[in-house]
């Protein structure tokens, strides 16, 4: 006879929220975390942005024209979506919800405007906030991709240090330090292994 009850024996999947400053490395992590081959699925953001010579269709983001993806907005496809930095971006709904049925744990990666958003439509997520060691290593990372003008820099520096006012928001903080990436991935690893020893469980429901 099993000693603990069946909602302990077999767990949901979780859904994983991570969010965090532009440059910070959601990208590099979530890269990290798909090396490590475990039964993972990455959530593919829509935007209406302009391809980066380095981004696959379908793969880094899906493309859509502006009409097009007020299109899907309208039929309700996306779980959450918002305007920022004068671009649309999505997270797909159903990718989301058959990946969950399927039992994985999903990946979201999300700007901090759009992790509030899922908060209040998913609020027993984990929600993970990425953050750089100082302003001023964040900043050396947005100048080092060199896809920004001067003034969409200042922007984005603004931006997060009004983020960082949003932390409590979130369960755990992970710092990306520069030259640890490994680190900031096992330390991930390490929340959702923590996570699924819960008590009681997180249900994840979109």
């Amino acid at each position: 006879m099993d000693l603990l009850p069946k909602e302990y024996l077999a767990r949901s999947p979780l859904l994983i929220v991570l969010s965090g400053p532009s440059g910070v490395g959601k990208d590099a992590v979530l890269t990290g975390l798909r090396q490590i081959k475990r039964p993972y699925h990455f959530t593919v953001t829509a935007t209406t942005r302009p391809q980066r010579a380095n981004e696959r269709d379908g793969v880094d983001y899906f493309f859509y024209t502006p009409d097009a993806f007020m299109a899907m907005k309208d039929r309700g496809e996306f779980l959450e979506s918002a305007h920022v930095y004068g671009h649309w971006y999505g997270v797909p709904r159903s990718q989301v919800r058959d990946a969950l049925s399927k039992g994985l744990d999903v990946f979201i990666k999300i700007d901090v405007q759009g992790a509030a958003t899922i908060k209040s439509l998913a609020p027993q997520a984990v929600f993970v906030f990425l953050a750089a060691s100082t302003l001023e290593e964040l900043e050396r990372r947005l100048r080092q991709r060199k896809t920004e003008r001067e003034v969409d820099m200042e922007r984005r520096i603004k931006t997060a240090q009004e983020e960082m006012a949003r932390l409590p928001m979130f369960d755990y903080v992970v710092t990306n330090d520069n030259g640890r990436l490994d680190h900031a991935v096992a330390t991930i690893e390490a929340i959702l292994q923590a996570e699924r020893c819960r008590v009681p469980p997180r249900v994840a429901r979109v």
